[in-house]
């Protein structure tokens, strides 16, 4: 019979997130550049009798494998190319510095207070401030070989092959990933109607729904945005895109009536799927309905035909598309300002400019054997996107502990020359692959493919192994001490402030959402602004559980509430659609109770540390349709603090 942990021994919630892999599917096609990417420079350098310039462009092939992650053809030009233009410009500062001491220090203390704030922008920016930092450090911290040029060009060569290989399948699969994306919100729209009345799967599935409608919108209007002229295609797969709107605002209404949908709805839709995804649409059958007789069957009839309309129709209004895309240089201008005014890209900015300061003192000025990787640990483990510091820092031990167990194998079993070029294509694949599982599987990726490369430009062998882990060790101290547990902030969930906008947003929709005369795309635009912003609060909300006591446990507190002001959005759509099919529409005066009410939370959720019960007095007609909002209102406010 086994024995069970006593209660002392067993690793406590936090500790099990941080260390539990996040399921993700493996994304073949990128595992492929990765592996001919990072050995093709290899044997090239080899062959030419110079294999130090073949491990530089590798290692900014690394850095374009790191930056490989969009779908459209168009974007990856964007994500992968951009960062690769910083990366170059870190390096040649780095070499501008290379052992000079206190300047060193000084410029790359600077340049990582502008890439921290400049990370704050948005993804691209992100992977930007994170290439522009990292390939600084590794030029003051290397020498690298002459002319100065000649650094930045292998290494930014070594990032424009990942996108070379990404974009050559451009001519014979364009428009595919666009495609590919829209039918994917329809099978998550096809999964939350099958989820209703099923109060678990039908949270799970509306999460899945907002979350693939936002790829979806940020793919297609992203592509739009850089687009010159109309393009058709995407005017058509917005169109198709926009059509999902009345049936997730009907799923609400069909999930409060606690019955099932007949399992034609959801296929109807999957089969919309389909023929979305191939761009076969003419073939396509009217969905075979069942006969609707109540409010709810009939929004859903009535948005599911003219879902069917939209994606099955040969021709698309552009005058019904929503064109507010802005073009690349004025977003990109408007984001630069947004984050030179943010008191957060500064906070940010400081925050890592402080330990990269440290740990390049330490480095430059200390008469130790210590190395570049100090530095670069810092980088990671700052990321503000990433997660959280103190997790990070945590799987980034554990992560170089593990890859540097592979990499003593390889080290000392593999010698130096044409044996590196199969070891790099078995190791490459890995980061890929790994990285969507976490970021300590990362980590463990990352480190023998990097200590592979230095070995070749440094002939060190196995003498890499310990000054890497105490590196590591180091980097993950300063942060930690640095970079979290002397700023107050650190030890604080975001989830309150966040619930708080997230609640008078809410007010304002329950406003807007019975007013006369409002534009329905308005109400639609204002819907899915919030399950956006509540997604971001799920998103932050499960962080936070990663942080040690107390952090973890005060954000735990928030969930409950986090539920329910999800459930009052809920509640208003479905009410929402119910009026728009003739159900009798509440009064300004119910309106208006329900929204003070809501203010009200706002206000005690903002100014409390902690969860407190709201005593709640909200009355009205009981055949309102305002009914399951003003008791999913009560039940929030209802809501105290778990002893």
């Amino acid at each position: 019979m086994p024995r069970e942990f006593r209660i002392g021994l067993t690793p406590p919630d936090w500790l099990v997130r941080n260390l539990r892999p996040q399921p993700a599917p493996v994304n073949w096609a990128a595992v492929a550049r990765a592996s001919i990417a990072m050995s093709l420079p290899l044997a090239i350098g080899l062959a030419a009798g110079r294999p130090e310039l073949g491990a530089l462009a590798s290692m900014g092939a690394l850095n374009g494998v790191i930056g490989d992650t969009a779908d459209a053809y168009r974007m990856r030009v964007i994500t992968i190319g951009i960062p690769q233009l910083t990366g170059a410009a870190g390096v040649i500062l780095g070499q501008l510095v290379f052992g000079q001491g206190w300047y060193a220090v000084a410029v790359v203390t600077g340049v990582a207070l502008v890439s921290g704030m400049i990370s704050t922008i948005g993804a691209v920016a992100s992977v930007s401030g994170l290439l522009l930092l990292l390939n600084c450090v590794v030029g003051a911290g290397l020498p690298l070989p002459h002319p100065w040029w000649l650094a930045p060009l292998l290494m930014t060569g070594g990032g424009l092959l990942v996108l070379a290989l990404a974009l050559l399948a451009w001519p014979l699969r364009a428009g595919v990933p666009e495609r590919a994306s829209v039918a994917n919100a329809y099978r998550r729209v096809a999964d939350l109607l099958a989820a209703c009345g099923d109060e678990d799967r039908y949270i799970t599935a509306r999460f899945d729904v907002t979350r693939s409608l936002n790829q979806a919108y940020d793919l297609i209007l992203g592509h739009r945005a850089r687009h010159h002229g109309r393009s058709e295609e995407l005017t058509r797969l917005l169109a198709q895109l926009n059509a999902t709107v009345p049936i997730i605002e009907a799923a609400p209404a069909v999930h409060l009536t606690g019955r099932p949908l007949p399992p034609q709805v959801p296929e109807a839709v999957r089969e919309l799927a389909g023929a979305v995804e191939t761009g076969d649409t003419a073939r396509l059958r009217p969905p075979g309905l069942p006969l609707a007789l109540t409010e709810t069957e009939r929004a859903v009839d009535h948005a599911l035909r003219h879902t069917a309309e939209v994606v099955t129709s040969p021709s698309v209004d552009p005058r019904g598309i929503d064109e507010r895309t802005v073009a690349l240089h004025v977003r990109t201008a408007r984001a630069a300002r947004d984050a030179m005014l943010s008191a957060g890209s500064w906070r940010y900015g400081l925050r890592l400019a402080v330990c990269i300061g440290i740990a390049q003192a330490l480095v430059s000025l200390v008469p130790v054997p210590r190395s570049y990787w100090v530095a670069l640990t810092i980088t990671f483990v700052l990321k503000p996107d990433f997660g959280s510091v103190f997790s990070r820092a945590l799987l980034r031990a554990l992560g170089t502990v593990v890859g540097l167990v592979v990499a003593a194998a390889v080290l000392a079993e593999v010698p130096i020359g044409w044996w590196d070029v199969p070891v790099m294509m078995l190791l490459a694949p890995l980061v890929p692959a790994l990285t969507p599982r976490g970021y300590g599987f990362q980590t463990a990726a990352i480190t023998p493919v990097i200590l592979l490369v230095s070995d070749i430009l440094n002939r060190q062998g196995t003498g890499l192994l310990l000054p890497r882990l105490l590196d590591s060790l180091m980097g993950c101290g300063i942060a930690l001490v640095a970079g979290y547990l002397l700023w107050p902030e650190s030890w604080h969930t975001r989830v309150g402030d966040r619930l708080a906008d997230a609640v008078e947003d809410t007010a304002a929709y329950v406003a807007t959402a019975f007013a006369t005369g409002t534009d329905p795309a308005l109400r639609a635009r204002m819907r899915r602004r919030l399950y956006r912003d509540l997604s971001t609060i799920r998103t932050e909300f499960q962080r936070a559980l990663t942080e040690p006591p107390p952090t973890g446990r005060r954000a735990a507190a928030w969930w409950p509430l986090v539920v329910a002001v999800e459930r009052i959005v809920d509640a208003t759509t479905a009410a929402r659609v119910r009026v728009h099919h003739g159900a009798p529409p509440p009064s300004s005066a119910e309106i208006d109770q329900v929204v003070r009410q809501l203010g009200e939370l706002a206000e005690g959720v903002r100014e409390a540390d902690t969860l407190v019960a709201f005593p709640t007095h909200l009355t009205g007609p009981a055949g309102s349709v305002l009914e399951p909002v003003r008791q999913e209102v009560a039940a929030a406010r209802a809501i105290a603090t778990p002893h």
